[in-house]
C-alpha cells in the first residue's frame, strides 16, 4: 500500500489575496447594510405621525429602527 502526502502549502500570495477579497467583501456588506438602514430611515421619516401611529411607531422610533 502506498501513502501519499496530501497536504501542501498555499501558493505564494494566496493568503494575501484571500484576505484582500475578504476585506472588500466585508466592506461591501457593511455598506449595503448602512444603505438599507438609510433608505428605511428616509422612508419612515417621510410618513406622517398618523401613518407612523398606524404601524405602531412614533417619530422617536425612526432612528432606532434604522440602527
Amino acid at each position: 500500500m502506498a501513502a501519499y502526502e496530501s497536504s501542501r502549502a498555499a501558493p505564494f500570495g494566496a493568503i494575501s489575496i484571500f484576505r484582500s477579497v475578504q476585506f472588500v467583501s466585508t466592506f461591501a456588506n457593511s455598506f449595503a447594510a448602512w444603505n438599507d438602514a438609510r433608505v428605511t430611515r428616509r422612508a419612515l421619516g417621510k410618513l406622517s405621525d398618523r401613518e407612523l401611529d398606524d404601524i405602531g411607531l412614533c417619530r422617536g422610533d425612526v432612528e432606532l429602527i434604522g440602527r
